[in-house]
């Protein structure tokens, strides 16, 4: 499956819930999700679930708030972590090096959704690192230290394992969830993001009470 490019963020809006409502609520694997060929190797102990985005994706950016209100309502056996793609270099590569830098720092939850706010609203492109580095001043952010983990090796190391995760993953398109390293669901697939939260709950379970 070839992984598409900035039109990957398109969603088949308005088809809302029909599919699931069809199939009596239960989701259907190769409609509503796509099982893994292969598994992938998680953290033993809780369920993973993992949002991969990108930061200019406006459907990722419309999905945010629902995904974070649900991502704080997780139990505790769930563990959920984002992972920004990169469909091409640049700007993904930028906006992933932003996320990661940002993390490094323990700023994501001040500042992740204001990333988005510029990107989509404010319409900045935040590829440049000037760009990049006067927006988070702006934002009280110190611009060395920044600057310091952006280019770090560290940065480049979580980069290179988000490519190979995505592609591990199959993704083709954002906003995508992946549960446990075998399942995946989209708004695609789902009908709209926010069906593919009630998907990946759906998954979480069956994981919790294999069979």
């Amino acid at each position: 499956m070839h992984r598409r490019e900035f039109s990957a963020c398109l969603v088949a809006a308005g088809l809302g819930w029909t599919g699931l409502a069809q199939a009596q609520g239960t989701p259907v694997e190769g409609q509503h999700y796509v099982k893994l060929n292969q598994p992938l190797p998680v953290t033993p102990g809780k369920i993973e679930v993992i949002e991969f985005f990108w930061y200019g994706c406006p459907h990722c950016n419309a999905f945010e708030p629902a995904l974070d209100d649900w991502a704080k309502k997780l139990p505790a056996d769930v563990a959920f972590r984002r992972v920004p793609v990169a469909f091409r270099d640049e700007p993904f590569t930028a906006h992933q090096k932003i996320f990661y830098a940002l993390e490094a720092m323990g700023l994501i939850p001040t500042l992740h959704r204001k990333v988005f706010y510029a990107i989509h609203v404010e319409r900045q492109r935040l590829d440049k690192l000037p760009d990049i580095s006067a927006f988070m001043v702006k934002n009280g952010v110190d611009a060395a230290k920044f600057t310091e983990n952006f280019n770090s090796f560290s940065t480049q190391t979580k980069v290179r394992q988000a490519a190979k995760l995505a592609a591990d993953y199959k993704i083709d398109g954002v906003p995508a969830i992946g549960v446990q390293g075998k399942y995946f669901t989209s708004g695609t697939l789902a009908g709209s993001p926010e069906s593919s939260l009630a998907v990946a709950n759906w998954l979480i379970q069956r994981e919790r009470k294999p069979g």
